[in-house]
């Protein structure tokens, strides 16, 4: 029999009274999950009532914790996604839904970056937004530690922008800094990562694990890049009991209603902002202004400035982005509806009822 506890599980994600069985959600393919419940792994679908035709519940997604109608003999079904503590998402590709959880139920988010010719500052500045805006907290982990000798230089780079984050240099090949990565491999405990195509996700889980547990692929040496090997999304259970979320779906998120990790990100912007001499500073050449004054002094980077204002247009533009798909949807519906009353009308008036 599995604890589920050993999973993450809290009391307070649970219904009193409830008659379904707990499970995790521990892959997803397509219209059909893998869980883990106490009766070990199982496979199942979802009730189409109450995700298709009333809409009722979010869709799981890898992390979630669900309830689920237990069927012993075939595929169960899930009935229920429970409340979520974290989870990340990108704009369903689905018209009309607005947004898609591609991730759910982490403690910590891995931001990955390689010490490698793709290393990016502006990058990793991103990645943070979306990390505290996941409602997890993130940790930087700067893979290839073993291709550069000026790693330490680097993490200090790293540090100045990432406030109140842990920072590690790692190397899967050489296993250095590996050991400073087990305050967050820690039992029960779920770690989500995020990076770009080659920065060594597969290989940095193959490290931890202490086997191969995924697949890699050779980085081409031409852009540092690599194809993503997750062909789905998936929880990896480690020998730590800690457990890691890898998904291709990470790839395509965006700033979607980012304001919060826009704050935590960037808390020395953030404090200027509101020390302006006018209120309506545009922070361009007025007098008084008091981001001007810290790049001049150096107190604020241009770099840093410019990174903050092109990640906030980048989420104003999500965020408008789906004010107008839902003004759409409603428009859609409102003439559907209005061409449904016309029908109605005309068979009444032709006695068709």
């Amino acid at each position: 029999m599995i604890d589920l506890i050993e999973y993450g599980l809290t009391p307070e994600m649970l219904t009193a009274g409830s008659r379904e069985l707990p499970a995790r959600v521990t892959a997803v393919h397509k219209d059909r999950f893998e869980l883990i419940c106490r009766h070990g792994e199982v496979h199942a679908t979802l009730k189409s009532a109450v995700y298709y035709h009333n809409a009722a519940e979010p869709f799981p997604t890898t992390g979630d914790f669900v309830l689920i109608d237990y069927n012993p003999s075939g595929d169960s079904r899930i009935v229920a996604t429970l409340p979520r503590r974290s989870y990340f998402s990108r704009r369903d590709p689905d018209p009309g839904r607005g947004e898609q959880a591609v991730a759910a139920n982490f403690d910590t988010v891995f931001i990955m970056a390689s010490l490698n010719n793709n290393f990016s500052l502006r990058r990793i500045e991103r990645y943070l937004s979306l990390g505290w805006q996941s409602g997890a907290t993130p940790a930087v982990i700067l893979t290839k530690r073993d291709l550069t000798d000026d790693w330490p230089s680097l993490v200090h780079t790293v540090e100045e922008i990432a406030f109140g984050v842990g920072v590690h240099a790692v190397s899967a090949v050489t296993g250095e800094g590996l050991d400073a990565l087990s305050a967050y491999i820690a039992p029960g405990k779920t770690v989500v990562f995020l990076g770009s195509s080659g920065v060594g996700k597969s290989s940095l889980v193959n490290a931890l694990a202490g086997e191969t547990v995924m697949d890699t692929r050779t980085v081409r040496e031409s852009d540092d890049r690599g194809r993503h090997t997750t062909t789905h999304r998936q929880l990896i259970r480690l020998p730590s009991s800690a457990m890691i979320i890898d998904t291709p779906g990470m790839r395509e998120i965006g700033l979607w209603d980012a304001a919060d990790g826009l704050g935590e990100s960037f808390p020395d912007v953030r404090a200027l902002l509101g020390q302006c001499r006018f209120s309506d500073c545009r922070h361009e050449t007025e007098p008084g202004c008091a981001v001007l004054e810290a790049i001049a002094s150096g107190a604020l980077t241009r770099e840093r400035w410019e990174s903050y204002q092109k990640l906030q247009k980048e989420q104003l533009f999500a965020q408008d982005k789906a004010e107008a798909m839902r003004a759409k949807n409603e428009w859609t519906k409102s003439i559907a509806r209005q061409v449904r009353l016309i029908e109605k009308t005309d068979k009444f008036r032709h006695g068709g009822f």
